[in-house]
């Protein structure tokens, strides 16, 4: 029997954390997954020249700490009752830097939430450093909790949206938007755009070219291909599909304005390799209006 993995969520007390703990409780009570609340305490090391001053300040950021784990797990409680859940929910106090700790907890989770951004975060930033760390290097897929909300809450209507193009992470998105969608009963939409193809001028660069036809005609075949069998599996999943010539951030930015969750992969096929978030994947984090889920290929090829 394969190990049950809970959903991780961090939290550091800021508001951003709050919505993300309501996401990842929703989403545990969804899928009947436990639920692992925990906050990382790191003392800088400049405090430890002074060493009364690293022992105070240590107990005050576990003492505060504490504080927000019980915070934390009420919040969640409450949101798993309200789901008629029954979920196990537990909470943890780690010492150590905060994405390299977060990192190394996805290798054990189902899925990371993270808030888009912290209480140290420098204000004007739209996703902290934290969350786009943690993006890049986890695991897991990761959750950024992000955009609109009511009362402080993610949305729960509108569609789960999934970017699809040709590449390996592509592959783990299909496959964790199927999953969201089925366990939330919500329509899957499969976004393929493909303006990132490169054309040469002397190919026709006009929609009316037939060069721009077989174009579409193939990445309707791309998007056909990543499809494959989904629908088999998650057969009450209904299924829309898109194909649209334009810049991908555009047209997923789009969706994610109605939508209750952006998945994407990593890193598209058009990623530099060596990077591990490519730019289309960092923008959505930085803008989307909803959610976003970042997938990452299990064999780790990009």
């Amino acid at each position: 029997m394969s190990e049950i993995k809970p959903i991780v969520v961090a939290v550091d007390g800021s508001d951003s954390a709050s919505s993300a703990v309501i996401w990842a409780a929703r989403a545990a009570s969804a899928r009947s997954l436990p639920l692992r609340i925990v906050t990382v305490v790191h003392v800088p090391a400049f405090y430890y020249s002074e060493p009364y001053l690293a022992q105070s300040f240590h107990d005050e950021m576990k003492a505060t700490a504490r504080d927000r784990l019980a915070n934390a797990g009420v919040l969640a409680r409450k949101v798993v009752d309200d789901n008629d859940g029954s979920v196990q929910i537990s909470t943890e106090q780690i010492e150590g830097k905060v994405a390299p700790t977060l990192v190394e907890l996805s290798s054990r989770a189902d899925r990371l939430v993270v808030g888009s951004r912290g209480l140290g975060e420098v204000k004007g930033l739209l996703a902290g450093s934290v969350s786009t760390s943690v993006a890049a290097h986890s695991l897991a897929p990761v959750v950024i909790v992000r955009g609109r909300t009511l009362d402080g809450a993610p949305p729960v209507e509108g569609p789960v949206v999934v970017g699809i193009d040709g590449s390996e992470s592509c592959r783990a998105a299909v496959e964790v938007a199927f999953e969201e969608a089925a366990a939330r009963r919500a329509t899957l939409v499969a976004v393929n755009v493909w303006s990132d193809v490169s054309v040469q001028p002397s190919l026709g660069a006009v929609p009316e070219d037939p060069h721009w036809a077989r174009i579409q005609t193939g990445e309707e075949i791309v998007l056909a291909e990543r499809l494959a069998g989904y629908q088999e599996r998650y057969p009450d999943v209904v299924v829309e599909r898109v194909v649209a010539r334009d810049r991908p951030v555009r047209v997923l930015s789009e969706y994610a304005e109605s939508a209750q969750l952006l998945v994407v992969g990593s890193r598209g096929r058009g990623g530099f390799r060596g990077l591990l978030l490519g730019s289309t994947s960092n923008a959505l984090i930085q803008t989307a209006d909803c959610p976003v889920l970042v997938a990452r290929s299990e064999t780790g090829e990009e």
